[in-house]
């Protein structure tokens, strides 16, 4: 195999601390070379590196052999550079043409000849077996096909080495083989692949090479046949990784949430509800299973008051719901991991302590009463023996949320809206891009606040967990409910076929 890039004692220093140090790094052409490591490890910060965003502190950084600087994105694209980001960088105003040619021009033609183009697109994406289709807007395709828009768009600039951020972690199973297919393909033609994820059964599944990162630097480089997935984890977390089994439970606590007949756009496949009835009760966790986009965000949004159903009753501790505003389900205790922590869960722009206190500012502990003076000590200590509690790990507690990785900024999500005991919890893809032990401290905070006497409402993609922790299991498919089961011994096989809508 021939080397294509080798990556020479990087460092990457911000203040006086190092996100990558003494890295080394070498990809081979024709293979999957994967970066795993827990969030904060410095797997994306030794991308941005790569790809031109940061310039190293120290190091060199050599392609085919031969020394290069990446000073720019650009210049990382003219030397067959392409990433792939975990959040794609779509124009939703264009359609998937526009986007692929956005910036780039291979004539030196004023006019552009949209069929030429178009053909050699088409050309390039049959090749690979990209199926797009150029002329719909972006808004109007799914998540699957965006991520397909993005490979192409790096093939189209000439990319060899293809860097791919957390990949499938919006995708469906389908759609994972679907992108595995497409790998395959490509190093079949000695395009090589930077592969980034978390979830261990497809690093074990696509690897050729496996790199583990931790605290920023390399602990070890190995061939996938060389190990298994407990080894790697134990290297991730630099211990023996045990992942915690939780025992299931029967609730006998009161209803806190009940849906009763809730409809909502009901002719959507994906974006409705169609006559839910089911119940959480005090102390158990409901799992709600299925492939994503069967109306489990409307089902969301129902449950925290940010959306007014069209049919039917929904019941707080024996209230009937008359107003549907976030504001008050916040009121009567109704806690919420939205399923996009950046968009939705945070305010990226400002500080982890301000973050933490977001939904308490009339609370005199914080302010005068009415929000309008805040006790700026009384927050930072708060924040401060939260960081503690919760292991956030952060430069201070004054850092910008933005800046953190995704498990502690999930963390802190959760530790804002845990700490102040909350009756019901709806918690949407709680572990979305989360590495092993961001997942599991995720899974034990849930489990601890439901012994606590807490009803959590958990909606996640990821069948391994909604098995893991559910006591009870409703399967949603195009709006509807197909079936509720036990998650003590559950019946897997029919659980599935209930996912297929069959």
């Amino acid at each position: 195999m021939k080397e294509l890039l080798r990556m020479v004692n990087i460092s990457k220093q911000f203040g006086d601390f190092y996100a990558n140090k003494n890295v080394y790094l070498t990809v081979y052409e024709g293979e999957v070379h994967t970066l795993l490591g827990e969030n904060g490890a410095g797997k994306s910060t030794l991308m941005n590196v790569l790809i031109g965003l940061y310039q190293p502190t120290e190091g060199e950084i050599y392609l085919r052999g031969k020394k290069v600087r990446l000073d720019s994105p650009k210049t990382a694209v003219k030397y067959g550079i392409g990433m792939v980001h975990q959040h794609f960088m779509l124009v939703e105003a264009m359609t998937v043409f526009e986007n692929i040619i956005l910036g780039v021009t291979h004539d030196s033609s004023f006019f552009i000849n949209r069929d030429k183009l178009k053909k050699e697109i088409q050309e390039l994406a049959d090749r690979y077996d990209l199926e797009i289709e150029l002329d719909k807007p972006v808004t109007e395709i799914s998540v699957g096909e965006q991520q397909r828009v993005e490979i192409l768009k790096a093939l189209y600039r000439g990319a060899d080495l293809l860097i791919l951020d957390e990949p499938t972690a919006v995708l469906t199973d389908i759609e994972v083989k679907g992108l595995f297919q497409i790998i395959r393909k490509l190093i079949a033609e000695n395009k090589s692949i930077i592969f980034i994820s978390h979830k261990m059964r497809e690093v074990l599944e696509i690897s050729t090479e496996i790199t583990v990162l931790r605290a920023g630097q390399v602990v070890k480089t190995l061939k996938r046949e060389e190990t298994t997935g407990q080894d790697l984890a134990n290297l991730m977390i630099g211990r023996e990784f045990s992942p915690n089994v939780y025992k299931k439970v029967k609730a006998e606590g009161e209803t806190v949430l009940e849906f009763s007949h809730i409809s909502y756009h009901k002719e959507s496949k994906h974006a409705g509800l169609n006559d839910l009835t089911f119940t959480v009760h005090r102390g158990e966790i409901v799992g709600i299973a299925g492939v994503d986009g069967n109306g489990q965000s409307q089902l969301a949004q129902a449950a925290t008051g940010v959306i007014k159903p069209d049919e039917g009753t929904l019941v707080l501790e024996e209230k009937q719901v008359a107003v549907f505003d976030p504001l008050a389900f916040i009121m009567e205790d109704v806690s919420h991991v939205p399923e996009d922590r950046n968009k939705m869960g945070l305010i990226g722009n400002m500080s982890i302590e301000e973050n933490l206190v977001l939904k308490s500012t009339r609370d005199p502990r914080f302010s005068d009463g009415k929000g309008a003076l805040l006790k700026t000590k009384a927050i930072h200590d708060y924040a401060e023996t939260m960081r503690v509690k919760h292991d956030i790990r952060c430069t201070s507690v004054e850092q910008l949320t933005k800046n953190l990785s995704g498990g502690n900024q999930q963390k802190v999500i959760l530790t804002r809206e845990l700490e102040n005991a909350p009756k019901l919890l709806v918690a949407v893809h709680p572990t979305r891009g989360l590495d092993i032990g961001a997942t599991d401290y995720v899974h034990q905070s849930m489990i601890e606040a439901r012994d606590r006497g807490c009803g959590i409402l958990m909606i996640s993609a990821d069948f391994d967990e909604i098995l893991k922790v559910s006591d009870r299991i409703i399967v949603l498919f195009e709006g509807k409910i197909m079936g509720i089961y036990p998650g003590e011994n559950p019946p897997i096989e029919e659980i599935s076929f209930a996912m297929a809508g069959k």
